[in-house]
C-alpha cells in the first residue's frame, strides 16, 4: 500500500516520521519536503501549480492515499479536485479545510500573510518561530510535542517560509467549498478534540462531500499527527478513529 503525506507550514518530511512506524512496514510512505522547506527551501517558484507538478513526480502513478496536515491538506485537496481525480484512493485532510469563501476575508487573509512573511524576513527564523509556536491554537500541546515542532522550525530559511505565506497562503489559496462535491472518493477528515475552529470546518465539510467521515481525536489539538501518530496512521489504514460521524 502507498501513501504521499503532506506535511504543514514551518514542517518538513520528517514530522510525518511517528505516523509512518505506526503505518508498519506494509505500507510505503513517500514524505516529502514541500517548496519553500528543509531540502526545498530554496526550491523556486513556490505555487500552487508547481506544487501540483511536484506532487505527480512524487506519487508517480498514483497513489491509495493522499494525507495532508493543515497546508499539506490544502494542498492535497487542491491537488486530488485538479490533476489526479482517479489516481487517488482515498484522501484524509488532518485539521484542514477548502480555503476561504468570502472575497473580502480572503484578500484580509492574503494581507496577513504578507504582513508575516515581511515579519519573518525581518526577524529572522529563530525568533519568529518562537512567535509561531505561541499562537492559541498550538496552546496545551505536551512539551515533547512542543519541542518536536519547534524543532522543525528551525530547520527553515526566512526567505523559504515567506515564499511559502505569500504563494501557498490560505489567502493565496482558490477555496474549493464548491467543488467539494466531485470528489468522488472517500475523505476521511481527522481534527483534535480541542481544536474547536477545525471540528467546525470538518462538521461543514462532511456534507458537501459524497463520502466522507468525520475522526475526531480525543485529548489531540491542531497537530494530530504529532500528538496522537496512532490514530492519524488508523485513518490512513481506513480503520475507525476514536469518534466518527
Amino acid at each position: 500500500m502507498r501513501a504521499v503525506l503532506l506535511h504543514g507550514f514551518t514542517q518538513t518530511g520528517t514530522s510525518w516520521d511517528p505516523v509512518v512506524r505506526a503505518l508498519g512496514s506494509e505500507w510505503h510512505a513517500a514524505a516529502p519536503d514541500l517548496r519553500g522547506h528543509g531540502r526545498a527551501a530554496d526550491v523556486r517558484p513556490v505555487t500552487f501549480e508547481c506544487v501540483r507538478e511536484d506532487l505527480e513526480v512524487v506519487a508517480g502513478g498514483g497513489a491509495d492515499v493522499v494525507c495532508g496536515y493543515s497546508m499539506g491538506g490544502r494542498l492535497a485537496l487542491d491537488w486530488a479536485l485538479t490533476r489526479r481525480p482517479a489516481a487517488v484512493g482515498r484522501l484524509v485532510l488532518v485539521s484542514a479545510g477548502p480555503g476561504i469563501a468570502d472575497p473580502d476575508e480572503r484578500a484580509a487573509r492574503r494581507a496577513d500573510d504578507e504582513r508575516l512573511a515581511a515579519r519573518v524576513l525581518e526577524v529572522g527564523v529563530e525568533r519568529f518561530a518562537a512567535e509561531w509556536g505561541g499562537q492559541s491554537v498550538f496552546a496545551d500541546q505536551s512539551r515533547a510535542v512542543a519541542e518536536r515542532a519547534h524543532a522543525e522550525r528551525l530547520r527553515q530559511t526566512a526567505r523559504g517560509l515567506a515564499a511559502v505565506l505569500r504563494g501557498l497562503g490560505t489567502g493565496a489559496m482558490r477555496p474549493l467549498w464548491d467543488r467539494l462535491g466531485e470528489l468522488a472518493l472517500p475523505v476521511t477528515l481527522v481534527v483534535g478534540e480541542r481544536d474547536a475552529k477545525y471540528r467546525g470546518l470538518a462538521e461543514e465539510m462532511a456534507p458537501a462531500l459524497q463520502d466522507a467521515s468525520v475522526v475526531v481525536v480525543p485529548g489531540a489539538g491542531h497537530a494530530v499527527h504529532l500528538e496522537s501518530p496512532e490514530a492519524v496512521a488508523r485513518a490512513i489504514r481506513g480503520g475507525a478513529g476514536s469518534a466518527a460521524t
